[in-house]
């Protein structure tokens, strides 16, 4: 009985022993795998080499720039050399990390006969008109045409014209460098009209260091999908003034067709409002020479934020938003005047914030109160503050007066208020502006998801951050070809990406969950079960150890 009683006891201990084991192995085998893999943080791959590549990237922006030349514009000698290709390429001096070189294809040839024959019209309109209906031009490219030096077409004392379109004429010379002279001629009027170190500083304002290009280049609106355009007639003085303006006409007449030839940079809604009793912060100074009031050009910053407060236009919106007011100043402060640095009157007397929008103020024509009681009729000529607004508009999105070259004949824009040349150059800075974007916006978004390893990166926010790699790659391939829609398109496309990836929900879900947490979540289910296993291996391994040291007996 005492034998069987030992075997028994003997046959649960390795039964114990057994179970012991196979709970350990089935822990560590099963159980750790399977909870290290429902519990990482899934990471999807991201081209870190390839966004870290971007920083180094050389853009070269290539212009196409077709030379004609009529029969008389150098000599017979060099029309025989006709047609061929120089090319003329310079770095712009930007302290940015990315390298930009501006690549002037200038590809020389004859003129058509239908080109000969406009070009001997009486007018550089005539011919011009008559030369945009024969042909049709890329976006980015330009045309300059290469007259004979005595010819009627400009003024004798102009030696080139800048046109509406994408077109331009400068005068040839006999002379031996004639090539010479004249390539030197055609790229002052290209750069002119395509692109210049101040174009492209104001582009890269928010990119480059505090220093004498960004300083005072910070007007331009930032690239964006769409913008918003607020008209705002502010009345302090209702009981005074009983103002009207044609406001829907206005935008339909000046405005619309402005926009309509922008409308390739984005997307535009206009809307206007009237606000009344809506004063401005600053209270106006009295000039007893002139019997007028006056706000001084140290005062216009602190203008803008009491009546901002009014305006409510920019809180629910998603896109960048231009606000235009229009001032009828109340009667006690009446005339009003705005004044310069210098202490001179403004002329249009109005001033713009830049990338916020506009103020004029409109005095009431004194006779107007001798004529009829309070509140006087006051109609709002629109022509005059539609030429400030549309000036103001222009400036807000960084399209200034070229830097013309000297005895340059220089036109006008027509009645959209926009050259095409000045729409291209507009576009090639938001294309170098977006790479610059996306470029920062990817590699800020790989320097985060390096140093914090518990952020979730799923398979759409790496779709997207491939997708912003390749359009950026794309885009910086369209403008070395010179294709300037496509790479502008391209440049869009990488901006919206990244800027995607970058502010997806998901990313924030484990940030703020920290491993001490996790300790304390995993620590009390894990804790009960771990320990008996534990203490059951150690006991095993104490008794084999032990046996292994029993020596045996011998007869």
């Amino acid at each position: 009985m005492a034998a069987a009683g030992a075997a028994a006891t003997d046959l649960e201990v390795v039964r114990g022993k057994r179970a012991a084991l196979f709970f350990a192995a089935v822990a560590i085998v099963l159980g750790l795998p399977l909870w290290w893999k429902t519990t990482e943080t899934y990471r999807a791959s991201l081209p870190y080499s390839e966004i870290s590549g971007l920083n180094a990237l050389q853009l070269r922006l290539m212009v196409p720039v077709s030379v004609v030349f009529t029969g008389e514009s150098v000599p017979l000698d060099d029309q025989e050399k006709l047609p061929f290709t120089v090319v003329h390429e310079r770095e712009i001096p930007l302290k940015y990390k990315m390298k930009i070189k501006c690549r002037f294809q200038k590809a020389y040839r004859k003129t058509l006969v239908h080109e000969e024959e406009a070009l001997s019209m009486g007018s550089i309109q005539e011919a011009e008109a008559m030369l945009a209906e024969s042909q049709e031009q890329a976006e980015g490219s330009l045309t300059v045409y290469v007259i004979s030096e005595h010819s009627s077409l400009l003024p004798q004392d102009m030696m080139s014209y800048i046109g509406p379109k994408r077109t331009a004429v400068v005068r040839g010379i006999m002379h031996r460098e004639a090539f010479n002279i004249i390539g030197h001629r055609v790229i002052q009027v290209v750069q002119a009209m395509s692109l210049t170190e101040d174009v492209l500083a104001a582009a890269l304002a928010d990119h480059l260091p505090e220093d004498k290009w960004s300083s005072d280049k910070r007007r331009p609106l930032k690239s964006s999908l769409g913008y918003e355009i607020t008209f705002s007639l502010l009345n302090p003085d209702p009981k005074s003034h009983d103002v009207h303006w044609d406001i829907q006409g206005a935008v339909r007449r000046y405005v619309q067709p402005f926009l309509n030839a922008l409308s390739v940079a984005g997307n535009f809604s206009v809307d206007s409002q009237i606000l009344y009793y809506a004063v401005l912060g600053v209270n106006p100074r009295f000039d007893p020479a002139t019997s007028s009031y006056y706000l001084a050009a140290h005062s216009l910053p602190h203008v803008i934020n009491p009546v901002e407060s009014r305006l409510g236009s920019s809180a629910a919106s998603l896109y960048p938003v231009l606000n235009f007011l229009l001032y009828v100043p109340e009667l006690a402060h009446s005339p009003l005047y705005i004044q310069d640095k210098d202490g001179a009157p403004v002329a249009t007397n109005a001033f713009h914030s830049p990338r916020w929008g506009g103020i004029m103020v409109y005095n009431v024509d004194p006779k107007a109160y001798n004529a009829s009681e309070l509140p006087v009729r006051v109609e709002v000529d629109m022509v005059r503050v539609m030429e400030v607004f549309l000036a103001q508009l222009r400036l807000l999105f960084g399209i200034a007066q070229p830097q013309v070259p000297p005895k340059c004949l220089f036109s006008r824009p027509k009645g959209e208020g926009l050259m095409t040349w000045e729409l291209d150059r507009l576009l090639w800075a938001r294309s170098v502006e977006n790479l610059a974007t996306a470029t920062t916006t990817l590699t800020s978004l790989a320097q985060l998801l390096g140093k914090i390893s518990n952020i979730v990166i799923k398979d759409d926010v790496a779709s997207e951050v491939y997708r912003a790699v390749a359009a950026v790659q794309k885009a910086a391939e369209e403008l070395a070809s010179g294709h300037l829609a496509s790479a502008f398109a391209a440049s869009q496309e990488a901006v919206t990406s990244s800027e995607r990836a970058f502010f997806d929900p998901s990313l924030l879900h484990l940030l703020y969950f920290p491993d001490d947490q996790k300790f304390a979540i995993y620590i009390p289910l894990f804790l009960p079960m771990a320990v008996p296993i534990f203490l059951s291996l150690v006991k095993i391994f104490l008794e084999s150890r032990k046996s292994w040291k029993k020596p045996e007996k011998t007869d």
